[in-house]
């Protein structure tokens, strides 16, 4: 099995877990080995997480903590035996196949052969604030527990966070953050409803008033809450509002935007290209290099070459 099933919503002694108190992190198992491939600690996420972890054969048991959890299983079918419930239940653990394990409770599995897991933790306060923002009832915005969860959608937001995960440049963490989002929004089982009463693009203003603030703070972290906020909409809303509007993903017009800056500094020729990596917003220079060739096809030294020629 790739995540812990609950046993019980026992809480047990942080002092014997240390991952506990640190969330940034996917807590290690309470016996068993997990070896961590890849982690998102240095990535700038906030509020969830996630790591890439080779999980050996036999016994493993987690700790219920104060955030959710959920593994996919990577790769090869595994057979699993889980104690659910006080139940005992085995089964086949194919690629793809998730559990998701909701804040509060703890778990024990036995996997027969060793297995790769991708474990995605989110904060209560990120699920929290993404489940008020729908158009759900208070009392059905909530994670529940799902065990060998097969929803193809689900999937393809959890590889492309794996992705992200293992990427050599990746991008802004806004991307992570709104692939995140449409997690949490998969798993309460609600999505943004726009009805024929509601608008269905931003409002003029309301669009000048985001892309100006986007165009003022390239060079530093932005966040799809603080972007919502002055829409004054929820973050679920205004993804599909900004997106019907402009016509691309909220991170994807902000790397757009980045790559843009970039260009005109790099064209000017007056600032060395770590500088204008920190300038235009990207994590290093490397990063800057990446978005450049992706999108215009050409090296920032190209493009700075090309500044400095005369005109005939």
């Amino acid at each position: 099995m790739n995540a812990a099933l609950p046993v019980s919503p026992a809480q047990l002694p942080a002092a014997q877990f240390p991952g506990a108190q640190f969330p940034g992190a996917i807590p290690p198992a309470h016996s068993g080995t997990r070896i961590a491939l890849r982690s998102s600690k240095a990535l700038g996420w906030q509020g969830f997480g996630a790591e890439l972890v080779n999980v050996s054969a036999g016994l493993h048991r987690i700790p219920a903590f104060k955030h959710h959890r959920v593994g996919v299983h990577v790769g090869a079918p595994v057979r699993a035996r889980c104690l659910c419930n006080e139940k005992p239940h085995s089964r086949i653990q194919a690629h793809g196949d998730a559990d998701v394990i909701p804040a509060g409770l703890d778990g024990q599995w036995s996997d027969e052969s060793a297995c790769t897991i991708f474990s995605v933790w989110i904060g209560e306060d990120f699920a929290r604030s993404t489940a008020e923002q729908l158009a759900n009832k208070p009392g059905d915005a909530r994670i529940r527990p799902q065990f060998q969860m097969r929803d193809p959608r689900f999937q393809h937001l959890a590889w492309a966070l794996r992705a992200e995960l293992e990427a050599d440049d990746t991008s802004d963490p806004l991307y992570a953050e709104s692939l995140c989002t449409a997690m949490v929004v998969r798993l309460i089982g609600g999505a943004p409803s726009l009805d024929d009463n509601k608008r269905r693009t931003l409002a003029p203003k309301t669009a000048a008033r985001v892309t100006e603030f986007i165009e003022a703070h390239l060079d530093r972290r932005l966040t799809l809450t603080e972007l919502a906020a002055l829409a004054e909409l929820s973050v679920p809303h205004f993804k599909v509002l900004f997106r019907a509007t402009l016509g691309v993903p909220v991170h994807q017009y902000v790397v757009q935007r980045r790559v843009e800056c970039a260009r005109t500094l790099l064209l000017q020729g007056r600032l060395s290209a770590s500088q204008i990596a920190l300038d235009a917003g990207f994590a290093h220079q490397s990063h800057m290099a990446h978005w450049i060739g992706r999108l215009l096809g050409v090296t920032p030294r190209e493009l700075a070459r090309s500044g400095a020629r005369p005109e005939a």
